[in-house]
């Protein structure tokens, strides 16, 4: 299964502060482990969780169905995204990155074609977010 975003962003905080400790970087860095606060982690799993759920559920499905499932994440990822509650902390490219990279995996462990269906849409599979997608 693809890794999850949230858990790479942790994985990098705990690299940062793990060097920081042993002397490898400098005090101040360990501030950069801020951009992601433990709410913007949560609420971006959760969202995830609904659009892992729904992918599940998808059984045959039309690209219609496959793109409600896409707009659908993309909007809980919005307001995630959009939420003040995370003081400032949202998704920047990388971030950005990953989380369509995910979207992109997830389809096609569960069987759909991302290729195929962006390509019937005149697409490239990379933009399947971009009609929803603020971040």
């Amino acid at each position: 299964m693809a890794n999850r975003p949230p858990e790479n962003w942790r994985a990098w905080m705990a690299e940062v502060a793990r060097d920081v400790e042993a002397g490898i970087l400098e005090p101040e860095c360990v501030g950069a482990a801020e951009i992601y606060p433990e709410s913007l982690l949560k609420a971006t799993d959760s969202a995830l969780d609904a659009f892992e759920v729904e992918v599940r559920g998808l059984l045959e499905p039309s690209d219609d169905e496959v793109l409600g499932t896409v707009e659908r994440v993309v909007l809980a990822l919005n307001t995630v995204d959009g939420d003040a509650s995370h003081g400032g902390a949202g998704y920047c490219t990388e971030e950005r990155e990953q989380l369509c990279e995910y979207i992109d995996l997830t389809l096609g462990e569960h069987g759909v074609d991302v290729a195929a269906l962006a390509a019937r849409r005149g697409i490239n599979r990379a933009e399947i977010t971009d009609a929803w997608r603020d971040w």
